[in-house]
């Protein structure tokens, strides 16, 4: 999943480079047809999310979804929650549409728009129930490090805008990634690590039975890749 980083400078490296891409006639058609509906226009103001999904329940926000179909899957099984997508790419975004529309999802709107800016203008402080951040791009050579997703500054935005309570879920296939993501993650003080101390590796849990198998975890599984997940919760006094 391609995604935006945290750095706060005007000339900021971004950690997702926009690609051409051609886009199916179903998807296509799902953008023309379902995107009034579900597709949200970035604003500089916060969200209003009930009159945006016309509903007051828990709000999760999952950023860089991709081609969707985890995304689907979870707001599938979890229909009591609003769930708001992030993703740049407008092939990605006609297929979660395709998805919304052959499953009849109502509780998912999508902003197609750079997570940072959405997420800092969006989205106030201490409204989000969870954040899904699933196999980000690990940009593995060491001169892109700078454009991960995960650095501290953006950690400690999304913090913020977590609800007491509220959990940070992160996952990936590429181990220096993973490691670099539990340093981070355990530096933010608004946070607190969810994993036993007894686990094995430590610092990581296992995958939640709600989260499904995304395509990217497909494909490093099949290329002999581990998986670890991360599970962060905002502090309830905090």
């Amino acid at each position: 999943m391609s995604v935006p980083d945290g750095v706060t400078s005007p000339a900021r490296v971004r950690s997702y480079v926009l690609r051409g891409g051609r886009l199916g006639p179903g998807q296509q058609r799902a953008l023309a047809e379902l995107g009034p509906r579900f597709l949200l226009p970035w604003s500089a103001e916060p969200l209003d999310a009930a009159a945006a999904f016309g509903r007051e329940a828990p709000l999760l926000l999952e950023i860089g979804f991709g081609m969707g179909d985890a995304t689907a899957a979870v707001a599938a099984a979890l229909p009591d929650h609003n769930l708001l997508g992030i993703e740049v790419h407008e092939a990605g975004v006609g297929a979660l549409l395709k998805l919304v529309g052959e499953r009849r999802l109502a509780n998912v709107r999508i902003v197609r728009h750079d997570a940072v800016e959405v997420l800092r203008t969006m989205i106030a402080p201490g409204t989000l129930a969870g954040v899904h951040v699933w196999f980000p791009d690990p940009w593995p050579k060491k001169r892109h490090h700078k454009r991960r997703l995960l650095q501290p500054a953006f950690v400690h935005e999304l913090a913020q805008r977590l609800a007491p309570g509220g959990y940070l879920h992160c996952a990936t296939d590429w181990q220096p990634y993973a490691e670099q993501m539990l340093q981070v993650l355990g530096r933010e003080s608004m946070l607190r690590n969810r994993a036993d101390p007894a686990s094995t590796p430590p610092g990581f849990v296992s995958r939640p039975p709600w989260r499904p198998l995304t395509r990217f975890e497909q494909r490093g599984l099949r290329l002999g890749h581990g998986v670890w997940d991360l599970v962060f919760v905002r502090h309830e006094t905090r």
